[in-house]
């Protein structure tokens, strides 16, 4: 399904861009992942700036947040072990590692680190 979201398009290049024909190959990311109950639910974006730079909100701030190459996002899933369903939570890196508490400094300097390339 292709929801527009009640935006409206600015040129016919725009409009192609957001609909393009049935049988073309394009390029998207997902958006989101839902797995509260079976089957798994993907969302794929096709909008350019999405292409460019994927931003959220923090789900402990609501500032936001840049996900992918450069962006200072962790996506954390979480699931129970009493059967199906998880949670995922997008947060800045500072924001989870100003939650752990301070006597547990190495999670909180891997927060601070994990999935950095440098």
């Amino acid at each position: 399904m292709i929801q527009q979201f009640s935006r409206t398009t600015s040129s016919h290049d725009e409009l192609l861009a957001l609909f393009p024909p049935v049988g073309s190959q394009i390029d998207a990311v997902t958006e989101q992942i839902h797995r509260r109950h079976p089957p798994v639910s993907v969302r794929l974006t096709i909008r350019p700036a999405d292409l460019e730079s994927l931003v959220w909100s923090c789900d402990f701030c609501g500032e936001p947040i840049t996900l992918g190459p450069g962006g200072d996002a962790l996506v954390l899933d979480s699931r129970g072990n009493g059967g199906p369903g998880s949670h995922t939570i997008i947060s800045h890196r500072h924001c989870l590692a100003e939650r752990i508490r301070s006597e547990n400094s190495g999670e909180r300097a891997r927060a601070l680190k994990i999935g950095k390339m440098c």
